[in-house]
């Protein structure tokens, strides 16, 4: 029987910088041919931008050849590797799908096992249209930036363990830097929303903020997490961090205030995708989803209902105060009211065939 020897964990992919970035990045989890991951181990990696669908013309191709940490996991930037078939600048983002295929060896060499192939949304329109950090997933492919949100001041920059925040006042004043965060594992990624920045570990994630009634940017507060972190998203106002398991945020609130954890959504199976919209954000597993959301008049960022499904969770769309699960016969939405409130689910929509896709205002 044919063993894989890499599991497709989730794109974890967020867009480089807030000009039209040329790279986006990607995590997995190696394993070897019992399951274990790899841990410390030299893998090599293949990526393909396919057009149209999982088995469309090959756009681009690029290899990597990467250590994964003490866990297993493996952090790339696709579109900075080693192109072996046409450029990634040269990539047509806007027009037609585009599916990437991940390929391993999880000798480090050149026999590559094919490990899954997925439909990229969001990520791509970005790189065409230039807007800063837009957010979309099907199928464990994860987008973890930013939906509409304008940077009010902070930047962090960060080494393997610590992390040091710059940051200027939205009332105005001088621009300053202020706290360092110390880590006991090495850093692997962040994630920023308007006010927010979190820096995150394996095992820990840490917060920076100011606050939007003016103030000082500030660290405050850790979260910790039981297994590895695999992703992470953002939205107006506060961040979400994500193992396999549990999903946890940090947040600060529009009337103004201290930036916060607060807050835990665990999942019974693997977490395989988060998506983002203005005010809101649903992560899900294979049949359940959870929606987290700040009222857009003020408030506390809030955990607040579960959707379950009756066969897996295929993917989402957004558009504004809005967020639409599915899965192959049914959809579910999450919304916020613009003038404020709660986030809610409500209501469900039945297919007698399997859904194929859709689209939305925020395109």
């Amino acid at each position: 029987m044919k063993k894989l020897y890499a599991a497709l964990g989730l794109f974890a992919a967020t867009l480089l910088s807030a000009q039209v970035p040329q790279a986006f990045s990607y995590q997995t989890i190696a394993f070897n041919a019992t399951g274990a991951p790899i841990a410390n181990g030299n893998v090599a990696l293949k990526i393909s931008i396919l057009e149209n669908s999982a088995t469309g013309n090959v756009l681009y191709t690029e290899t990597h050849n990467k250590t994964t940490n003490a866990k297993g996991l493996v952090n790339l930037n696709i579109g900075q590797g080693t192109a072996t078939t046409g450029t990634f600048a040269g990539i047509n983002w806007g027009t037609n799908s585009k599916f990437v295929k991940v390929e391993m060896d999880p000798a480090g060499g050149s026999n590559y096992t094919n490990v899954g192939v997925n439909q990229l949304m969001s990520v791509p329109y970005a790189l065409v249209a230039g807007s800063v950090q837009t957010q979309q997933n099907v199928n464990n492919t994860v987008i973890s930036s930013n939906r509409n949100n304008n940077g009010k001041g902070i930047v962090v920059v960060y080494s393997d363990n610590e992390a040091k925040g710059y940051y200027v006042s939205p009332t105005g004043g001088t621009g300053n830097w202020n706290g360092i965060a110390t880590f006991s594992s090495p850093i692997i990624g962040s994630t920023a929303s308007n006010y927010t920045v979190v820096v995150y570990s394996d095992n820990e994630a840490k917060g920076y903020y100011v606050s939007p009634n003016g103030g000082t940017g500030i660290w405050n507060g850790t979260a910790t997490f039981s297994s590895p972190i695999i992703g992470a998203i953002s939205s107006n106002y506060f961040n979400i961090i994500y193992s396999e398991n549990e999903a946890k945020s940090f947040y600060v609130s529009p009337a103004g205030g201290t930036g916060n954890w607060n807050g835990t959504a665990s999942f019974s199976s693997p977490i395989k995708g988060a998506i983002s919209s203005n005010f809101i954000t649903v992560v899900y597993s294979d049949n359940e989803a959870k929606g987290y959301y700040v009222s857009p008049n003020g408030g506390t960022g809030t955990w607040n209902g579960i959707a379950n499904f009756s066969s897996p969770i295929k993917g989402a769309f957004t558009s504004g105060e809005v967020i639409v699960v599915y899965s192959d016969t049914e959809a579910k939405g999450y919304y916020i009211s613009p003038t404020g409130g709660t986030g809610n689910w409500n209501g469900t929509v039945n297919f007698s065939s399997p859904i194929k896709g859709g689209i939305s205002t925020a395109k």
